[in-house]
């Protein structure tokens, strides 16, 4: 039998969608895939030719399916790089996310173990605010993820040209409800929206408005950017 996540879980991961496909798009290109070097008591990741100081986010033993949040780690308790995902739970409590709050989840009855191990770094990089996270292989059985903790990465800003790409790339994730991911995408931004039936409409820091209108199915139909709708 498969399981999928808890509807807090779903709902909180759709929420914040659009913002984590920009954050790890970024992230991505700050540190595209080739060899990595760690150092778990520096809190120090290294790819590239290029550092950044980290935090253990969560593990995924792929021989047991089995998915470890850093926090929990028994070989880091009290250790720097594991008390950086410290509040992780405290968010879980927060939002009755059951996921966030256990130590360990088990992944082998979800129908693609590995998607499921992504969609919990995903929350959990959402949960602290963070700039992305990294997935690294550790071994032919071991996944890790890292989650930056360095003042010289922050956010990724909202990007008017990009934000369409962010906003309909985010509501394909979790594919639930494309109104959430987008809600989230501008509160998430500090960004105030007025609502409709079929469209949310939000300012833009640059000036002019955002536009974005649903089909009578709910699912985005378009997205556009320029003056101030009279």
């Amino acid at each position: 039998m498969t399981v999928a996540f808890s509807d807090a879980f779903l709902h909180a991961a759709e929420y914040h969608a659009a913002w984590g496909v920009q954050q790890l798009e970024m992230i991505t290109q700050a540190f595209p895939a080739g060899p990595w070097t760690a150092d778990l008591d520096q809190c120090h990741y290294e790819s590239g030719g290029r550092s950044l100081r980290v935090g253990l986010l969560g593990s995924y033993d792929l021989a047991e399916q089995t998915w470890l949040w850093g926090w929990a780690n028994p070989g880091l308790r009290g250790s720097e790089v594991a008390a950086a995902c410290a509040r992780i739970p405290e968010f879980g409590r927060r939002h009755g996310i059951v996921e966030l709050q256990q130590e360990g989840v088990e992944l082998a009855r979800f129908a693609d173990p590995r998607r499921a191990a992504e969609a919990l770094a995903f929350l959990g990089m959402a949960a602290l605010g963070a700039p992305g996270y990294i997935g690294q292989e550790d071994g032919p059985e071991t996944r890790v993820y890292f989650v930056p903790q360095d003042p010289r990465l922050r956010p990724a800003r909202l990007d008017p040209v990009a934000m369409p790409r962010h906003l309909l790339t985010g509501a394909q994730l979790f594919a639930r409800s494309p109104r959430l991911v987008v809600n989230g995408w501008f509160a998430l931004h500090g960004i105030p929206v007025q609502e409709a039936a079929d469209r949310i409409t939000a300012p833009l820091p640059s000036g002019g408005a955002a536009v974005v209108s649903f089909d009578s199915a709910g699912r985005i139909s378009g997205i556009n950017a320029g003056p101030v709708p009279a």
